[in-house]
């Protein structure tokens, strides 16, 4: 018998660990990248097998209630994963009629993008979850426009930010629906605190968004990891520190001067949307304008926002390229407020590529070092969040701007090419142009374009 660790593939290559451990690094890459792609295709076959299955009712010949209890039992998964595939199956398998004729999918987009292996089963969920939840008028003359631009996009955006865009094309399309749900979240709301045997006070809350909002903001700088101490990291767990944080919050309550600040700004709510929607409702009675958004990146529809807006301070940013013409000189190293506002709309927490640290404190880097000359302004300076910002230090990677937004070159050391790699992440104001598609041109008076 040939031992295990000689087995050879088709290609005459080794597999198994050995054939990984004599991989270099940049082989190590691809093949990861080539397995996953390889995975999606087998999953995009499977779920045309269990799409066969749910036509033969396979399983009514078993004591399984449902396709997707079978397929639970069958493959020992999980129910959520179960039901996902079956979902999935039935909006993107390959029908036929009673005639043998070839129909296309529910979903021919998404489909496509599974059976190239370009997108995986989540994005698929993402984008049928997606579609089911638009209006009924939507699902009857537009789904193939938001279908084709959530395939689109799921082939570069990761399901969680794929699942923020669908909702946001929701929100668009059904912005009465979407107000109550927000209305309904709203009377959902809860907060139940009791106290334990052992003295200890066990508190469960349901927040609607905007309240969600307001508590992230104050959280977040309260919750955050200690410095590391010699190079020893905070001990504590992400439960002990929002623990810690929720018992600072209510010391500050009690004595409101002592709000602690991030970069000159009180931790505050905080909602993005363009002034001309957010007045466009105040102008035409029943005219909505497009959803803002929220700090914690979550949609809010304009007609709440115009609400809060009613008891709010205003922050006008205008915004042309994602640059703003603000200077203030060398004298202060430090953004000031107006500066780290522009940053954190252009940037987000962090700008560096493929960041997935949550929404919290971050740095203002200069792109050329203030000692050197750099002027305190947009155009010479980033948001990073100290991780990146320490390895952006240390491997030495050069940032230029391109078109008013950063672009990452790395170090030989980590791409020898020196590939540009764009930098921040998916902002609201790039949403809008996606959205943007899905609504036709206006037209002017008397039919005219």
């Amino acid at each position: 018998m040939t031992p295990l660790l000689n087995t050879q593939d088709s290609t005459g290559g080794l597999v198994g660990p050995w054939s990984a451990v004599s991989c270099t690094d940049t082989e190590l890459a691809t093949r990861i990248q080539e397995l996953e792609k390889e995975m999606r295709v087998l999953m995009w076959e499977q779920l045309q097998y269990i799409a066969e299955a749910d036509h033969r009712a396979i399983h009514t010949d078993t004591t399984a209630r449902s396709l997707q209890v079978w397929l639970q039992g069958l493959l020992n998964i999980d129910p959520r994963d179960a039901k996902s595939r079956v979902t999935v199956a039935r909006n993107v398998e390959d029908r036929r009629t009673l005639y043998g004729e070839t129909m296309p999918p529910d979903l021919p987009d998404t489909a496509h993008a599974l059976s190239e292996g370009a997108i995986g089963l989540e994005h698929a969920r993402v984008i049928v979850n997606g579609i089911r939840r638009l209006p009924g008028y939507a699902r009857c003359h537009q789904v193939a426009e938001v279908e084709s631009t959530l395939a689109g996009y799921a082939r570069t955006m990761p399901p969680r930010e794929l699942e923020k865009l669908a909702e946001r094309i929701r929100y668009l399309l059904d912005q009465d629906g979407a107000f109550r749900d927000e209305e309904t979240q709203h009377e959902a709301r809860e907060l139940h605190y009791a106290t334990a045997r052992d003295g200890m006070t066990v508190i469960k809350a349901k927040l609607d968004r905007e309240t969600g909002a307001k508590f992230a903001a104050l959280m977040q700088p309260l919750a955050a990891p200690r410095p590391e101490i010699d190079g020893e990291k905070d001990p504590r767990t992400a439960g002990q520190r929002n623990a810690d944080g929720f018992a600072a919050l209510l010391d500050l309550a009690l004595d409101h001067d002592g709000m602690p600040r991030t970069g000159g700004q009180r931790p505050q709510m905080t909602i993005a949307i363009d002034f001309e929607d957010l007045k466009r409702g105040l102008e035409v009675i029943g005219e909505d304008g497009m959803p803002g958004t929220l700090n914690t990146e979550r949609a809010i529809t304009a007609q709440n926002a115009r609400r809060i807006a009613c008891d709010a301070e205003f922050l006008p940013i205008v915004l042309d390229g994602d640059s703003l013409p603000l200077d203030v000189g060398r004298a202060k190293r430090t953004a000031p407020t107006h500066i780290r506002a522009a940053l954190l709309r252009r940037d987000g927490v962090c700008a560096f590529p493929g960041c997935d640290r949550p929404p919290g404190t971050s740095e203002a880097h200069h792109v050329q070092h203030w000692a050197d000359g750099g002027a305190t302004d947009l155009d010479n300076m980033v948001m990073l969040c100290a991780h990146h910002h320490r390895s952006l230090h240390n491997q030495r990677w050069d940032i230029t701007m391109r078109d008013g937004r950063p672009q990452f070159i790395p170090p030989p050391t980590v791409d020898p090419r020196r590939t540009p790699r764009p930098g921040g992440r998916a902002l609201p104001a790039q949403h809008r142009e996606y959205l943007r598609e899905l609504i036709p041109a206006p037209r002017g008076p008397a039919g005219e374009s």
